[in-house]
């Protein structure tokens, strides 16, 4: 195998020595053409069929009650919060805002 490892080019540069050859396809590549992956130098090509059959297909995303439940749960909160606040603020007597309460 190393025979013929050396008398070979790579599959896309003709013009360049093979330094390795995928696994999976049986081709011969140069170093610029292949890339690591599980340990094994794999082709761009091989590497790209083997991404695509490991993805499940895509899903039409829908919105799941559980974001939106937790936005009203928040702003609830949020407004509860301004809400009490404010009569707080609206509580305090007259006389604390006219200086009058510290004389």
């Amino acid at each position: 195998m190393s025979g013929g490892l050396a008398k070979s080019v790579c599959t896309i540069h003709v013009g360049r020595p093979a330094t390795a050859r995928c696994p999976s396809c049986q081709r011969f590549f140069c170093g610029e053409c292949v890339t690591e992956h599980g340990g094994k130098l794999v082709c761009a090509s091989c590497l790209a069929a083997a991404a695509k059959a490991k993805s499940p297909p895509r899903a039409r995303r829908r919105l799941r009650p559980a974001p939106v439940v937790q936005t009203a749960v928040a702003l609830a909160v949020a407004w509860a919060l301004f809400y009490y606040f404010a009569t707080f603020l609206t509580g305090i007597p007259d006389a604390f805002h006219d200086g009058t309460i510290w004389e």
